[in-house]
């Protein structure tokens, strides 16, 4: 019988010398260097790396916690308040932990709320104690955290998460109703009234999403999610609160994608730059990373193929040290999720967490050649960045000067010169006949939106629109 703990001793060591020599003979003359990579912000990929040793000084692992390794979060956003707390508490009772409850009062991309009573009803049902709540709520922010206000009863232990990020509505949308900087400072006097009622209260969310969303780079997410951490801790403490306590309110958003490895390294290096801010501005706190799965990864032809880039997306998040990770559905690039949709977003991570134990270590890709290399090469290049925008003035600045939506556009013309990309059902194995998938088709009933426009000239710069890469590439089998 084989012992198979020591199989790998009856086969013979291989150095990197044969292993070239067989690469040589395949290649036919061909450079070894062209094997090599980069991406589309120019950094270089290489066919092998050497074993690495500890991983840099700078890295913060997350917290380690077999049982429950992370937060399983979904998205509530069904325009109907009433199927949204349906939704949200299915989602609890089928496995998940916490919720993202997106506002939108006209009810095109969220939950037509309005007002304390609306969320109230969204939320009924959810223990605040012990089921977290984050809002997705844009310019809307300062009034909805008032209303999370109002459903948590000032409960010390409500567990809420405002999640306000202005910086990202006003990137998208290429303006905001009044200065820009005075949201800042609207959203930084809200925070810091609830504070001292909600101890554990995560305030604000900086978020690189958008850049990514909008076809950009990693570096250049994580310079977005740096400069703006650092906007809203010095907006906090112009509130009145110290330097330390501000960074602790502050999580980072990062999208999760279908290449898991430049997810994990993406990750990994957003732990290495917040550990390098946070010290930079001599402070100590630990960092918090949301992770979402990208939308823009998503196709609308043969979406059952979205299940395998979700499940990816998961995977990379999960060993990259994400603290939350929300997926989202394999049917978002045609519309609303179906229960059964929504279950198989639950399960993707449940079996992640509970069947493919990728909780059991604390992190799974130290001294990985190609991982540590990527995340030493992510957090030189967004750290570069972030020094960028911070010459501009900061974020607000590089935002309305164009220095952010030019650093996306270049991404997106790179990826645009590299040829048509290989997406499995859409330009590679194309379903060979149409196949129609269920979602939610609601009836939309736009509510009254309180006004969020505040005195003075309305801030503008080039939006960041969201883009989904199969796109242009479907309906054309």
């Amino acid at each position: 019988m084989v012992d198979l703990l020591h199989l790998a001793e009856l086969f013979p060591p291989v150095d990197e010398t044969a292993w070239r020599a067989l690469v040589a003979k395949g290649l036919k003359g061909a450079p070894f260097e062209s094997l090599t990579l980069t991406t589309v912000e120019g950094l270089p990929i290489a066919p092998l790396y050497p074993a690495q040793g500890a991983r840099p000084a700078a890295f913060v692992p997350r917290p380690h916690d077999p049982g429950r390794p992370w937060d399983l979060r979904t998205l509530v956003a069904h325009p109907d308040p009433a199927r949204a707390n349906a939704d949200a508490l299915r989602d609890l009772e089928g496995g998940a932990a916490s919720l993202v409850v997106r506002i939108d009062p006209t009810g095109r991309n969220g939950v037509a709320v309005g007002s304390a009573d609306a969320l109230v009803r969204v939320l009924q049902g959810v223990v605040l104690e012990l089921a977290p709540v984050a809002l997705d709520a844009g310019f809307l922010g300062p009034k909805a955290a008032h209303w999370l206000d109002a459903a948590a009863k000032a409960s010390p232990g409500a567990r809420l998460a405002p999640n306000l990020d202005p910086l990202s509505a006003f990137a998208e949308a290429g303006s905001s109703p009044g200065p820009i900087e005075a949201h800042l400072i609207s959203a930084a006097a809200t925070a810091a009234r609830l504070v001292a009622a909600y101890p554990a209260a995560n305030l604000f969310l900086a978020s690189g999403r958008v850049v990514h969303e909008a076809g950009g780079g990693e570096a250049a997410e994580l310079a977005f999610a740096l400069s703006s951490a650092l906007a809203y801790a010095k907006a906090l403490v112009r509130a009145g609160l110290s330097m330390q306590e501000a960074f602790g309110r502050i999580s980072l958003g990062l999208a999760a994608d279908a290449d898991h490895f430049l997810t994990i390294a993406k990750l990994r290096a957003a732990r290495v730059l917040w550990g390098r801010l946070t010290s930079a501005c001599g402070v100590n706190s630990a960092p918090r990373i949301e992770a979402r799965s990208s939308h823009r990864m998503l196709a609308a032809e043969d979406a059952w193929t979205n299940m395998l880039r979700l499940t990816a997306a998961g995977f990379g998040a999960a060993i990259g040290g994400a603290d939350a990770i929300v997926l989202g559905n394999f049917t978002d690039a045609l519309g609303l999720p179906t229960a059964f949709a929504r279950r198989q977003s639950r399960n993707t991570q449940l079996v992640l967490m509970a069947e493919a134990h990728l909780g059991r270590v604390v992190d799974p890709a130290a001294g990985a050649g190609y991982v540590e290399a990527l995340t030493d090469a992510f957090a030189r290049a967004a750290w570069a960045d972030f020094q960028a925008i911070e010459l501009r003035d900061g974020i607000v600045a590089a935002l309305a000067s164009g220095l952010v939506a030019d650093a996306v556009r270049a991404a997106v013309e790179a990826r645009a010169q590299a040829g048509p990309p290989k997406i499995v059902g859409v330009t590679a194995f194309p379903p060979t006949a149409a196949h129609d998938l269920d979602v939610e088709r609601p009836d939309i009933r736009p509510v009254d939106a309180p006004d969020v426009g505040l005195p003075g000239p309305d801030g503008q710069c080039p939006p960041l629109v969201p883009i989904r890469l199969s796109e242009p590439y479907e309906g054309r089998a």
